[in-house]
């Protein structure tokens, strides 16, 4: 049941993305679905469901497969690792946290397709996209909350410092 709920939130989510503009840039809110897979199912299934979206994005995308995939995958395992790793979960950390995905994303992607393929766009509209995608998917970050964001002492690596380290449990 929650394999078809995430299928059809990813099929819903492919058609705002595809339906919605600013500036002509269309927002890549499947950075935030990879990223909430990572936050949520820790690395391995983040990495797995990112990927998972990102080759269905490349299938629909008309273009050789892998970018998204490569770029997907790479999302929900950093996101992971940033949440489980590092910090403390605040809303302003989810709203740095999906800015700074969002633009590996989509840097990602124009470095692949640019190597393996014609370049899409210039580097200045490459950069312009990648921005504006970026704060676009930043206020969705206040919504991403990690299953242990409640309890902080719950979490298996303590948060204090930078480099993590096991907290002993009785």
């Amino acid at each position: 049941m929650i394999y078809l709920l995430w299928a059809a939130i990813t099929f819903l989510t492919f058609i705002i993305q595809g339906s919605v503009s600013l500036f002509d840039v269309t927002p890549n809110l499947t950075v935030v679905l990879a990223c909430y897979a990572g936050i949520r199912k820790r690395e391995v299934k983040g990495m797995f469901f990112g990927s998972l979206i990102g080759i269905v994005e490349d299938s629909l995308s008309g273009t050789f497969l892998g970018p998204n995939l490569l770029s997907k995958g790479l999302v929900g395992y950093l996101s992971s690792f940033v949440y489980s790793r590092f910090f403390i979960w605040t809303p302003l950390l989810g709203i740095i946290s999906i800015f700074v995905l969002t633009s590996i994303d989509s840097t990602v992607v124009f470095i692949s397709r640019s190597f393996f393929d014609k370049i899409p766009v210039s580097t200045g509209s490459a950069a312009f996209i990648i921005a504006i995608q970026s704060l676009l998917n930043a206020p969705l970050g206040i919504f991403l909350k990690p299953k242990d964001a409640s309890n902080p002492s719950q979490s298996q690596y303590c948060s204090a410092r930078i480099l993590p380290y096991k907290i002993k449990q009785d």
